[in-house]
């Protein structure tokens, strides 16, 4: 804020900061609009001026003119208390975030986990509130991608939108290729007995992640014993109940492959309440490297998702597609991550 000639304070201008940078208000104001035919030394002085006079961009006016919120949303497809529960959420949020601010793009949460939710939440984005979508836990069957698309709205899904890779972009840690990272690690320290906790059959990293269980336990020659195979839909509580289905199923299985370090935290509760001793008895994996995984006893042995990588070419490539370039596709590897559970 400066003073004005009364002593009061005003807000910092654009000619505030033209002359603080010794440069004309139209350099200043092609470096705010993306600094096309600007020097970088007059594209420097503006951005070392903007800092020093401590200017605003006036996002409502900028908007009248380009035709653009200057926002992006988040938009998560699941019920509001899974976000509060499951960790993934509020890393990929706070990294999405983090992304952007170096864009000077404020992050709308937009948790559309209803049918009503739905409604309201395509009305406002398809009102032009925001420029684009990072779409958030989207399983097949779900009409908000496909409205998003057809509607000409940016998007970019976290993770393959199941039925829709070939017209939304989408940027997908390599679930299978994970999991069957975690069953050879599991086959090699011994273990013959290898059940697994999927995730839910209409999302991709329950297609993916069970599908390269079943390969590599081929490849082990193992057999594929639909016994061993209890399905969860990414809740603590649905990897209690797996595990319990698992020891009457199979009571001698030595190790449990879990879609989710969530599950897994639930699969470690019940073994305890069994009496079954981790890894002696029964080793677990899990799957993401999420703040779960350091909070169990023991620690968990798990697949690392490149949540910060993903994140920020989730914001790269969905500002690409405001930018008019076509929809793309990057799958991200995963990192083995050895603790005290396996």
């Amino acid at each position: 804020m400066n003073r004005g000639p009364d002593g009061k304070r005003r807000s910092v201008t654009i000619h505030d900061v033209a002359r603080e940078a010794g440069v004309s208000r139209g350099t200043v104001s092609r470096v705010l609009n993306g600094g096309h035919y600007v020097s970088p030394a007059a594209q420097t002085a503006v951005n070392n001026a903007i800092r020093r006079t401590g200017y605003v961009v006036n996002r409502h006016a900028r908007s009248l003119i380009t035709g653009r919120s200057d926002s992006v949303a988040f938009l998560l497809t699941e019920p509001q208390e899974r976000f509060f529960e499951d960790p993934n959420f509020n890393v990929l949020l706070r990294s999405c975030t983090q992304a952007l601010a170096s864009q000077d793009i404020p992050l709308l949460l937009m948790i559309a986990g209803s049918e009503d939710e739905r409604r309201r939440n395509l009305r406002y984005i398809q009102a032009g509130h925001v420029d684009g979508v990072l779409l958030v836990s989207s399983h097949s069957g779900d009409p908000v991608a496909g409205e998003l698309q057809a509607a000409g709205v940016p998007v970019v899904a976290c993770g393959k939108p199941l039925g829709q890779q070939a017209r939304i972009g989408y940027v997908a840690a390599d679930d299978r290729e994970g999991a069957r990272d975690m069953v050879r690690y599991l086959h090699a320290s011994g273990r013959r007995r290898i059940a697994t906790v999927s995730g839910p059959p209409d999302t991709p990293g329950g297609v993916e992640r069970l599908a390269g269980y079943r390969e590599t336990l081929a490849e082990c020659g193992l057999p594929a014993d639909d016994l061993l195979i209890a399905t969860g839909d990414y809740s603590r509580a649905s990897g209690e109940q797996a595990a319990e289905l698992l020891l009457r199923r199979a009571p001698d299985i030595d190790a449990v492959f879990v879609a989710s370090d969530l599950m897994a935290q639930g699969v470690l509760d019940a073994l305890a309440r069994a009496g079954r001793r981790v890894p002696e008895d029964i080793a677990v994996g899990g799957f993401d490297d999420s703040p779960a995984a350091v909070s169990t006893r023991p620690a968990l042995t798990t697949i690392r998702q490149p949540w910060d990588r993903i994140s920020k070419e989730m914001v790269r490539m969905l500002l690409a597609r405001i930018g008019g370039e076509e929809p793309a596709a990057l799958i991200l590897p995963t990192e083995l991550v050895r603790r005290d559970s396996a």
